[in-house]
């Protein structure tokens, strides 16, 4: 039972200390040392204020064992000074041989120091000092008073007792150093991860307003002050766009919205607007059926007009070539407390594992895409309580339907 106390006192302090540093975000080396030192200061101290309580002195001298395989010197020296008073003041027999002991260990230190000895070696010739100073304290000084055959059973036992604890806690702490760096490494992945997947979605999302300029830019006029006045507010509208998107991901963060009160309505007729030079530029029909009413919903503007630009550009881009022409259709209905935005166009359609994988980030079936359009504009849907959803059939079309939620008290 008092050997059980004994690996208790000496393991639980190390799980502790190893279950700290696995969680800490600002885990550092020099404060995982000084930590250590700390704690093994510590566990020896304990074995000496109950030493009337346990009987197995022998563990006394793990956490000094831990310390030189750590390369920790002063802890070492400090540990070899605390252990050398504590058996001069509580112990009568020779104290030079407990000098000599701890002497010999460190300098065994030293040679592991510099040759980089294995642990398992460093134990064995631990364990070979001991059990030589062992012997000389119980047939020497004959402490014991007991018969040559039991003195030998008690230092085969208790030098046993020291190579299982001694090499069971180096192990332990080994692997729960090995999960914590693991664990570390795992972290950096994931900060990485973000950074590439906020990169990709910047990538991905910023060409949308950047070809909308260049395509109004291209059919800019400067002596034609009607293309003037109708042009250069789109252009400004698409770069205030594209500002708002870099500004998102130069945090690399999650996708913040910023609720207003907004007329559906209005927007996605801007939105149309936008696009229309893009439509006939690709040959597309774009069949509109937004009422001309009020609608006011409680959104991010910006987003919610990200989203349906990504959604018509995916549509446009769905074009089956036997077919003579490609036509999208865009319409809304009202649904008690949601508002719905239908996107239907007539392309290639999916079969069921792309319908099934098609808002899954990087999944993508365009030879230049990144996967991350749809991701995207399903993420902005949901942070406004709403849905994304796909219908579609191969070779017949696909149909995409907005849910939003509507407010009543903004329209009564």
């Amino acid at each position: 039972m008092n050997i059980i106390i004994d690996l208790i006192i000496i393991v639980f302090p190390i799980s502790l200390y190893l279950l700290n540093i696995a969680y800490n975000n600002n885990y550092k080396k020099i404060l995982d040392k000084y930590t250590l030192s700390i704690i093994l200061i510590f566990e020896t101290l304990i074995f000496i204020i109950f030493r009337e309580s346990l009987s197995s002195l022998i563990l006394i001298n793990v956490p000094l064992l831990i310390s030189y395989l750590k390369r920790y010197e002063v802890t070492s020296i400090l540990l070899s000074i605390i252990l050398l008073l504590y058996y001069t003041l509580f112990f009568k027999y020779n104290i030079y041989f407990i000098f000599l002991e701890y002497v010999l260990y460190f300098v065994i230190y030293l040679i592991f120091n510099k040759k980089v000895l294995k642990k398992e070696l460093l134990l064995y010739i631990f364990i070979f000092i001991k059990s030589i100073i062992l012997s000389i304290e119980i047939f020497y000084f004959n402490i014991n008073n007991n018969s040559f055959i039991i003195n030998l059973l008690n230092i085969t036992f208790k030098m046993l007792l020291f190579y299982i604890c001694s090499y069971f806690i180096i192990v332990f702490l080994e692997r729960g150093e090995e999960i914590m760096n693991l664990n570390t490494a795992i972290k950096e992945l994931e900060k990485e991860k973000v950074l590439r997947t906020s990169l990709f979605k910047m990538t991905h999302e910023i060409k949308n307003p950047i070809a909308v300029c260049k395509g109004y830019l291209d059919m800019l006029d400067i002596n034609d002050k009607s293309k003037l006045n109708k042009y250069i507010p789109i252009i400004k509208s698409e770069v205030d766009r594209t500002l708002t998107l870099m500004d998102d991901y130069l945090e690399y963060t999650k996708i913040k919205i910023n609720k207003d009160i907004t007329d559906i309505y209005m927007l996605l007729d801007e939105v149309i607007k936008s696009l229309k030079l893009y439509f006939k530029e690709n040959n597309i029909t774009l069949e509109n059926n937004i009422p001309d009413d009020e609608l006011y919903l409680n959104i991010d503007y910006n987003r919610i007009k990200q989203v349906i630009v990504n959604l018509l550009k995916n549509a446009s881009e769905a074009r089956d070539v036997r077919k003579s022409e490609m036509k999208i259709k865009i319409s809304t209905k009202v649904l008690k407390n949601k508002f719905l935005i239908i996107i239907e166009d007539n392309g290639i359609g999916m079969d069921n594992d792309t319908l099934n994988n098609v808002t899954n980030l990087f999944f993508t079936t365009k030879r230049n895409g990144t996967g991350l359009g749809t991701s995207l504009s399903k993420e902005i849907i949901e942070l406004h309580a709403g849905s994304l959803k796909y219908d579609s059939q191969l070779n017949i079309g696909t149909k995409v339907i907005i849910t939003l939620p509507i407010d009543k008290n903004l329209n009564s």
